[in-house]
This record gives structure tokens, C-alpha cells and sequence, in this order.
């Protein structure tokens, strides 16, 4: 049996709590992992692939606000909440457009101080 090789360039941590967060323009998005690089969201309806974003990371992370590129977006299943329409909901993968060095900084520290997260 062949093992199924991890295509990431560098180690995300899974955050087994999926906080609740935004994106720019206040869209709600839940925190599934975060790198140095980038970071796995689920939300509703669809993200375009190549669209800029700004992710604005949740307070027990720093509230700190990144800006990003889509890289991947894919429906992952359906969320039908009584009395309410159904909504599709999606998981996409952010790149961080190069960051400053205060950013940059503080994402390495986040990654390095936080017990919430687990590689």
C-alpha cells in the first residue's frame, strides 16, 4: 500500500476548535489551519480562485489581519438550518500575500505560542 504524500510546502497547524472569524467585507468563515504561510477555511457559498481577501484572524490568535490570495475553493456539503434556506458551504485554501515583517513576526509567534494548536 502506498502512503498519500502531504502536497504542503510547510507543516499548518489544525485548529480542532475551528474558530469563527471574517474575511474582509465581514463574510463569516470558520479557522480550519494555519501556517506560515497560509491558512484552510470553511464557509458559505463559494470563494473565486485568484481573488484577493484579507483574513482576519480570530482574538485568542492575536486579531490579526493578513491579506491573502484563494487558491483552491471546493463545496464541501450543504448547511440547513431550521426555517432558513439551505447554503452551500466550502473549504478553501488562502496563500498570505507577502506579509510585512510586523506581520510576519507575529504569525511566527502565534504559530510558536499558542496551545490551541496542534501540528
Amino acid at each position: 500500500m502506498t502512503e498519500e504524500r502531504d502536497r504542503r510546502a510547510v507543516p499548518r497547524a489544525t485548529l480542532a476548535e475551528r474558530p469563527a472569524t471574517r474575511m474582509q467585507g465581514g463574510k463569516a468563515v470558520r479557522l480550519v489551519d494555519v501556517s506560515r504561510i497560509g491558512a484552510g477555511i470553511e464557509h458559505l457559498d463559494f470563494l473565486r480562485p485568484g481573488a484577493l481577501c484579507s483574513l482576519e484572524l480570530p482574538p485568542p490568535f492575536g486579531s490579526l489581519t493578513l491579506p491573502a490570495h484563494v487558491m483552491w475553493c471546493r463545496v464541501s456539503g450543504r448547511n440547513r438550518p431550521p426555517g432558513d434556506d439551505s447554503h452551500l458551504v466550502s473549504r478553501s485554501g488562502l496563500r498570505f500575500a507577502p506579509l510585512n515583517l510586523a506581520q510576519h513576526a507575529a504569525l511566527a509567534w502565534l504559530l510558536g505560542a499558542q496551545p490551541q494548536l496542534a501540528v
